[in-house]
């Protein structure tokens, strides 16, 4: 198996905009964070990326970023005009090459390329994909400032009868599973990936930013909610700390992926 990182964005954000009730200069406390996730202005740096796992003949992409023409309430996702096909395409995985959509959960930045704008009607981006939607995110209440998302990036898909709604512990295809881990949204789930002997699992959003190892505390702006979030935030780092797990952090910046390791009174994530 491989997986490849086709980012959409990477940019700093005041952490206090990632989390809730942190002050940004709280980070420079955590030298395992620098320089890569901190910056020198005590920024977080987030990524907004789609990850594509390849596996005996199968190209399986997890999360599909924010995508082009979409009007959304945060202004640096509103109406992007980039270059994501085109960089899917370039890194060996043209749009009709993919043959699975794993979304995490159905919040506005993993859904986005669902679809794609064609003479004024959202369509299926991936014209040979099945989408996997975990159905307790799509039964859910959209949250606040959502409702759009589904409008235009999970209802077409349903539409076009090319979503398979399924549960958490979802085996999608030898070696892929869909890890249950609720509490940002309903039905979140991250993506248990096994190959061999070797492990790796893709987060979502159980954490947006890697010093939620060592505070997993501290909740996500963006939580549904936030103590369920934190149950399994401390679940996830007991299970695989210390493991030989690499653990690709779906927010996280470049490199990206690394390891849980227990500290005294505590985790930190070592890339």
């Amino acid at each position: 198996m491989t997986v490849t990182s086709v980012a959409e964005m990477e940019v700093p954000v005041p952490v206090a905009g990632l989390l809730a009730g942190v002050d940004d200069t709280v980070l420079l406390g955590f030298e395992w964070l620098r320089p890569w996730a901190v910056d020198d202005d005590a920024q977080a740096t987030l990524r907004i990326q789609a990850l594509v796992v390849e596996t005996d003949g199968r190209r399986i992409v997890v999360d599909t970023c924010v995508g082009n023409d979409k009007e959304r309430a945060i202004p640096f996702f509103c109406n992007l005009q980039g270059a994501f096909l085109a960089d899917l395409a370039a890194a060996g995985y043209p749009r009709e090459s993919i043959d699975t959509v794993i979304c995490t959960h159905l919040h506005s930045d993993h859904v986005g390329w669902n679809t794609m704008l064609v003479d004024g009607k959202w369509v299926p981006t991936f014209p040979n994909a099945r989408y996997v939607l975990v159905r307790a995110e799509v039964d859910a209440e959209p949250q606040a400032g959502e409702d759009v998302v589904f409008v235009d990036s999970v209802q077409p898909i349903l539409d076009a009868g090319v979503a398979d709604l399924v549960e958490p512990g979802h085996v999608v295809c030898p070696g892929i599973t869909l890890l249950p881990t609720p509490g940002h949204t309903p039905g979140h789930v991250s993506v248990l990936i096994e190959s061999g002997v070797e492990t790796a699992v893709i987060t979502g959003d159980v954490m947006h930013h890697p010093v939620q190892c060592g505070c997993p505390h501290w909740p996500s702006v963006f939580d549904n909610d936030p103590a369920a979030a934190e149950a399994t935030r401390r679940r996830f780092l007991d299970q695989f700390a210390d493991r030989d797990v690499l653990i690709i952090g779906t927010h996280f910046p470049l490199p990206g992926a690394g390891h849980i390791r227990r500290e005294e009174g505590g985790y930190s994530f070592r890339v």
